[in-house]
């Protein structure tokens, strides 16, 4: 049993002597927000970090251009952090980004420090994991096997509260057209298919749908194209969909059924209809309890007041795969000391305060100790497999 009050102490000591360097990287990557797949800068920036800390980070790695890798130690048992930094558009980090991929590079330095002054078997390892914005980074490095050998992972978000990690839904996205034919809509109606119509009957429909629907998944969408003028019959129209669960045998169901509603759409109005994926899919998050409770118990040690969420998270990541594949959690910490909304101006401008840098600061502690703890105590290492067999 490793004293876990001392690991604690150590990581957050080890941390805030690298403290210029953190911040500087947070900055950094906020002052300059890249796209999915974009992500050169931000890339490039943590693989300089890591080499200045005598690190040998290999770039690209897994199949992405931006995706990066670093390792310490071989074997088993064998844990790693993840980072992400791509923004949004029009929003440059209104999800915090640069503030995850501080907490990962920090951590990780700090775990590797514990690592091998505890003399410590086992091998940590860092992914720099592009294109969580729906480009599905992680789920593309999984099939590259960048969790070949890994035995548990972590990362950190930010968020307007900390707390644990409650999962995440499923996600399936959809780009719908369909295709009618044109015909002026005053002097031969009769002669035309309306394209807009057949996306509005697919609307309707999931509205309805919505009815029986059960409350931990949802459904979503936007219309993309509808037409060009108002007296020219629409002879194509384009819509775009989100569908949602927390369960993977819900995420079937639904997609089933929205196939159901698109062909009921082209029965109905004559119009063909081509539905194609849009990005990868994510699979749920499945939190790891054990985890949780020691990333709970760190933060309230660190005096970040961790809460319970009164309801699961209804957002997806592509976090959710890696948590299928090897145990793992995505917890949160605070920028803010009220409620903002994800995905926006404010949670941009609040990810970077002083505020939102020290708690990714104590979340990068926090995760520094759980992941040594995984390679050190046996126990602690034990209830993590056996949450995650369960």
């Amino acid at each position: 049993m490793m004293d876990r009050l001392a690991l604690l102490s150590e990581a957050k000591s080890l941390i805030e002597a690298e403290r210029g360097r953190w911040q500087a990287l947070s900055r950094g990557v906020w002052e300059h927000p890249e796209l999915a797949y974009e992500e050169r800068y931000a890339c490039q920036r943590q693989v300089e970090e890591l080499r200045a800390l005598g690190f040998a980070p290999e770039t690209p790695t897994a199949g992405v251009e931006t995706a990066f890798r670093a390792d310490v130690g071989s074997g088993h048992p064998a844990f790693a952090i993840a980072s992400e930094y791509d923004a949004l558009e029009g929003l440059g980090h209104g999800c915090g980004h640069n503030l995850i991929c501080t907490a990962a590079l920090a951590a990780f330095q700090a775990a590797v420090k514990l690592r091998d002054k505890h003399g410590l078997k086992g091998r940590l390892t860092l992914l720099g994991t592009p294109a969580e914005e729906s480009g599905g980074g992680k789920v593309v490095m999984i099939e590259h096997g960048c969790l070949d050998g890994v035995d548990a992972a972590m990362m950190v978000h930010p968020s307007w509260r900390t707390t644990p990690d409650t999962g995440s839904t499923a996600v399936r996205r959809f780009d719908v057209a369909f295709s009618g034919k044109a015909a002026h809509a005053a002097g031969s109606p009769e002669l035309g298919l309306n394209a807009l119509d057949a996306t509005l009957m697919v609307f309707t429909a999931i509205n309805a749908w919505r009815q029986q629907l059960p409350e931990f998944t949802r459904v979503h969408g936007v219309i993309l194209e509808g037409g060009v003028r108002p007296n020219i019959i629409p002879d194509r129209s384009r819509s775009r969909f989100y569908l949602r669960s927390a369960q993977e045998d819900w995420a079937d169901k639904m997609e089933a059924r929205f196939q159901d509603i698109v062909r009921g759409a082209e029965l109905m109005t004559g119009c063909t209809a081509e539905v194609k994926s849009y990005h990868r899919p994510y699979m749920s998050r499945k939190p790891n309890s054990a985890m949780n409770s020691a990333y709970v118990e760190a933060m309230k040690t660190l005096g970040a007041n961790p809460v319970l969420p009164p309801r699961p998270g209804r957002g997806s990541s592509d976090f959710g795969n890696f948590s299928h594949a090897v145990p793992g959690i995505h917890p949160y910490f605070a920028v803010t000391d009220h409620e903002i909304p994800g995905h926006s101006l404010e949670m941009a401008a609040a990810s970077a305060t002083g505020f939102a840098f020290d708690n990714a600061l104590r979340a990068a502690a926090a995760m520094a100790v759980i992941a040594v703890r995984y390679l050190g105590d046996d126990d602690f290492r034990a209830q993590v497999d056996e949450a995650f067999r369960k």
